[in-house]
């Protein structure tokens, strides 16, 4: 597939798409979808700083809003998003997402922010108790960055959360563990942590489906196999960086493309 826009010179873009079948250690169920990407664009701050150093900046610029919960008006058949932020993060972080999704898939969006440090479990049932709030009927899709797509596949495996919801979403979720310290939520996360360890071979069990979006370019999530579920499908996005999917063009069409068959 490719795209160009040749009407501004200023501004011009091409992507690739190609998919294959993994078998092996990222699962007999996982299909990966690489999207490469070439830009064209006049000097900006990203280039000049760096994408990531650019995308923590609004990262930060973000992060005082969004701090109440936020639980749209919705109705049976209607789309709702939750969105379910990273570690040290906010739901105001998803505020260029949220937009999008608002306007191009036409779904209500709900959000809420949980506390530096909490643990996946505790995330998990606070997202629980917010879908709790939303109609039945509604065609529910959970996305979480980092830590959040963590407490997604938790609610939705453990917590009964597949019968709510219809699709998960990860951006850089270290589902095969990163490595940091055993002591609180890094009890959760490391590379030999049991909670991920029954993530990933449950994952199969009630079939929910599930996207893990990569980076390509993430030291923090880093590698395909380390941030891939194994099971459902894989979109690697090469030159992104951990928090530079958050405000990925890229990474927001694959959201739309999936909330739109969450039905």
């Amino acid at each position: 597939m490719s795209v160009s826009d040749t009407a501004n010179p200023r501004l011009y873009f091409s992507w690739t798409v190609t998919g294959w079948s993994v078998i092996g250690k990222l699962g007999p169920r996982a299909r990966i979808v690489l999207v490469s990407g070439q830009m064209g664009l006049p000097v900006s701050l990203e280039r000049l700083l760096g994408g990531e150093r650019m995308a923590l900046l609004r990262e930060v610029a973000l992060m005082p809003r969004d701090l109440v919960e936020s639980v749209p008006v919705a109705g049976a058949g209607d789309h709702v998003v939750v969105l379910v932020h990273g570690f040290l993060a906010s739901a105001g972080v998803f505020r260029p997402l949220r937009a999008r999704l608002e306007r191009e898939a036409g779904a209500r969006v709900a959000t809420f922010t949980h506390a530096p440090g909490v643990r996946i479990g505790r995330i998990a049932r606070r997202l629980g108790a917010l879908v709790e709030r939303l109609p039945r009927g509604a065609h529910i899709t959970v996305v979480g960055h980092s830590i959040g797509g963590l407490a997604a596949r938790w609610y939705v495996q453990e917590l009964g959360g597949h019968e709510r919801v219809a699709r998960t979403i990860s951006l850089a979720s270290p589902f095969g563990g990163i490595d940091v310290p055993q002591l609180l939520v890094g009890a959760d996360l490391h590379t030999q942590s049991a909670v991920l360890e029954r993530l990933r071979g449950r994952a199969h069990v009630h079939g929910v489906p599930h996207t893990s979006i990569v980076g390509g370019e993430d030291t923090v999530v880093a590698g395909v196999e380390t941030a891939c579920l194994g099971f459902g499908d894989v979109v690697v996005l090469p030159q992104r960086g951990h928090n530079g999917l958050l405000f990925c063009e890229r990474a927001a069409a694959v959201v739309i493309d999936r909330v739109h068959a969450a039905i």
